[in-house]
């Protein structure tokens, strides 16, 4: 990959389409676009142009921009061209870039990596930017834009200058401690804010669990004996038949799942086989990945008959996950409340089900009072911001033991977490998986 390389792609979507952008960026792409539609307009002007071939066939008319850099999205002189989205016409667009010496086709998320390297962008912002092509809900979207905007970036930049003032002070302290006008002791001001400072830390760093969430949804598993009415239940969430429902037990082997939208959250339901002992092989694996996805889920509805008294909830003991107990086919048992804390549902009915979904809604992250949506959303950030909190722990204690030489080095790995977060530092292998997850023409 040549960082010089002018670069074109599709950034509008899927074709056909009322409207397709093509994007260009590099040294070229105005010469690019002037090949294919004459003068181009002022910068940031829309004008209208006519599209033509080497040959002088007019291939369609729209809309063209130009933004000379760094003024841009990617820092480069960039270009927009407005066009029909009909295969065919985007299709003759682009075989005539292809064949301009200097241009290629971008590789996925080149785009947003020219702005990153460009220093248009931070590392959080761009990992905002692509989840907020993402975003499927209102949560989504609100947790990727604060990130795209800075939200997060500007946190970590406030932390990180006052990481570099105690390093300074350290250090001033260290090499000039004979000075008159160098304080003594760096404890009462320097040492009392990084105390501080990790509180911050650690508070922020807490919330990492609720963004995740957020990004990456709630995982409810439903999970019970055969035949109790899991099936039933994720096809009346699904609002259509997604498992087959049958009297037989051990109908459903794999996981089935669907994802609903719940106060702007997105929360994954899985169906899981029944439950049992068995010696069918297929049911045996079915019955071992539904034991897996409780394991590692957010929430299990625990589901039994009403009515019924048969399943002693034996699987379920040993979860370290919260269990909601549901008591289905309430309208066959003529059930309205249950002793024992369970949701008497009927999905026939509808009974019981959206007391059941306000239940489910507890467990949604409670961002309030928590800067809003400026939160950790990533495991890659939840690393860093634990590393740079053990880091300042270990300086911490340093100290107070008089290794102030000691004490700074730690702060300084503390720095570098935060600039490993940001993309400042130490991040080339990064690169290559954040930006992948990029579409072409981003």
């Amino acid at each position: 990959m040549n960082a010089i390389d002018t670069i074109y792609a599709l950034s509008s979507g899927a074709l056909p389409s009322g409207v397709a952008v093509i994007r260009l960026s590099g040294p070229a792409s105005r010469t690019a676009a002037e090949a294919l539609v004459g003068p181009i307009p002022e910068p940031r002007i829309a004008a209208l142009r006519s599209f033509r071939d080497s040959s002088g066939t007019l291939l369609d008319r729209g809309l063209v921009l130009h933004f000379p850099g760094p003024a841009s999205f990617t820092g480069e002189d960039c270009v927009e061209l407005h066009l029909h989205g009909g295969r065919a016409t985007v299709a003759a667009v682009v075989t005539c870039l292809k064949a301009m010496e200097g241009l290629r086709q971008a590789d996925a998320g080149e785009f947003s990596r020219r702005a990153f390297q460009n220093g248009k962008l931070d590392l959080t912002a761009a990992e905002g930017l692509s989840d907020l092509i993402a975003a499927q809900t209102e949560m989504q979207r609100r947790l990727a834009l604060e990130h795209a905007e800075g939200g997060v970036a500007a946190l970590y930049a406030s932390w990180s200058k006052r990481l570099t003032f105690a390093r300074a002070m350290i250090e001033a302290e260290l090499d000039f401690a004979d000075e008159d006008d160098v304080p003594g002791s760096v404890s009462e001001t320097i040492w009392s804010d990084m105390k501080v400072l990790r509180q911050e830390l650690a508070d922020h760093t807490q919330m990492a669990r609720a963004g995740e969430v957020v990004r990456d949804g709630l995982k409810v598993v439903i999970a019970g004996a055969p035949n109790v009415g899991k099936s039933s239940l994720i096809n009346y969430l699904a609002r259509r038949e997604l498992a087959i429902v049958t009297d037989v037990p051990g109908t459903t082997r794999d996981i089935l799942t669907i994802d609903i939208d719940l106060d702007g959250y997105v929360v994954h339901f899985y169906d899981t086989a029944g439950l049992r002992e068995t010696e069918e092989l297929v049911e045996i694996e079915g019955i071992r990945r539904a034991q897996k996805a409780m394991q590692h889920a957010d929430l299990v509805l625990w589901v039994r008959e009403a009515g019924s008294d048969k399943d002693s909830g034996e699987f379920v003991k040993e979860l370290t996950v919260p269990v909601i107990a549901v008591r289905s086919k309430a309208d066959l048992a003529d059930v309205n409340n249950v002793a024992d804390g369970s949701f008497a549902i009927s999905t026939r009915s509808g009974q019981g089900v959206s007391e059941l979904l306000d239940a489910i809604k507890g467990y949604l992250p409670d961002l309030a009072g928590h800067g809003g949506l400026a939160v950790p959303s990533r495991e890659r950030h939840r690393e860093e911001l634990t590393s740079c909190l053990r880091s300042i722990d270990e300086a911490l204690q340093k100290s107070t033991a008089g290794g102030l030489e000691i004490a700074a080095e730690y702060l300084r790995q503390a720095s570098l977490a935060l600039g490993r977060l940001t993309g400042q530092v130490d991040i080339e292998a990064l690169l290559d998986v954040i930006f992948s997850e990029f579409c072409v023409g981003k």
